[in-house]
């Protein structure tokens, strides 16, 4: 066994010194040390001075930086790229795109056609501070005239002044105020446009304009906040314990209106009307007050008729500790 190791290694002595003459020529799976730089050991990635000119291929069969080669669809085929007849083409086909905003002009032209503004696109020669203060008025113009609009035809406040309405809604108190109740005046809402969809229903609570008689015989006119109890063509009666009784057209008997949300003491307050009745007129309604001693209403100055109408009360939104729907 020593005997065969020695010679193996005597034998890859020989060999090693046999390759020493050799140095310089290449060996298969080797590497060229003396070779000009121009051999295959060269990077096949361009250096910075030799750099391609365009059309030109490199040794990789790639094309080279700057060259107009594409991918097949266009052009002369070579491997598996294809020579764009469109100039400004790269490696992968993609044109690069060019800059809008290469220069002030360019910007210029530029912004008024791609802004979101469009103030910018009306007026693509006003200053950018003139087009932001035209924003502005323009955004607090129509916000207002979206507030009126919805105040005309769909949603209106009102602030409740008199305590005809207590306790379903508050006035404030206060030496003015015989009768008021709350720290602070109700605010509600009224749908004006509930009117366009059908007529008021008995027990609604209506904002709508007194007839003339209202001034004359209450000493105030303008806007009323008050209840439906008849309806058109109906006879309205209040009894000695003032209770509301109803008679339909056509129907011969009256009928006691059942009022929940009116106080029994609210209901007897009020004397100067027992015995009393009335008829509503064909498109009139008959409203009264829940606080009846306080209320002066369509007992005192007759129906309103449904061209004074204004809304239904729906909503009071202020103060927080009354929010609720009616």
């Amino acid at each position: 066994m020593s005997d065969d190791w020695g010679s193996y290694r005597r034998e890859l002595g020989d060999e090693d010194e046999k390759d020493d003459g050799d140095v310089g020529r290449q060996e298969t799976g080797g590497w060229a040390e003396d070779e000009p730089e121009t051999s295959h050991f060269r990077s096949h990635w361009p250096e910075d001075d030799d750099e391609p000119q365009p059309g030109a291929e490199s040794p990789t069969g790639w094309p080279s930086s700057g060259s107009a080669w594409e991918r097949p669809g266009h052009g002369e085929t070579r491997g598996d790229w294809q020579r764009s007849e469109e100039p400004g083409y790269g490696y992968y086909g993609y044109r690069q795109a060019e800059d809008p905003f290469a220069d002030e002009e360019g910007a210029e032209r530029y912004a008024p056609r791609h802004s979101r503004d469009p103030l910018a696109r009306l007026f693509p020669g006003l200053p950018r501070g003139v087009r932001v203060t035209l924003d502005w008025v323009l955004t607090i113009a129509g916000a207002i005239l979206i507030v009126l609009a919805l105040k005309q035809w769909v949603v209106n406040p009102y602030r409740i002044p008199s305590s005809s309405m207590e306790p379903t809604l508050n006035c404030a108190k206060g030496p003015a105020n015989p009768g008021c109740l709350g720290d602070s005046s109700d605010r509600v809402l009224a749908c004006r446009i509930c009117l366009d969809f059908g007529s008021p229903s008995r027990g609604d609570i209506v904002v709508f304009n007194t007839p003339t008689e209202a001034a004359l015989k209450c000493g105030e006119g303008g806007t009323f906040v008050k209840r439906v109890i008849g309806l058109p063509g109906e006879t309205v009666h209040e009894n000695d314990k003032g209770f509301i009784l109803i008679k339909k057209p056509g129907t011969p008997e009256f009928v006691k209106l059942k009022e929940p949300y009116l106080p029994a003491q609210n209901r007897l307050a009020d004397s100067q009307h027992f015995g009393q009745t009335w008829t509503v007129p064909p498109g009139s309604y008959f409203m009264m007050g829940d606080n009846r001693a306080q209320s002066c209403d369509s007992r005192t100055w007759g129906a309103v008729p449904s061209d004074k109408l204004i809304g239904i009360v729906f909503f009071v939104y202020w103060p927080p500790d009354r929010i609720s729907f009616k």
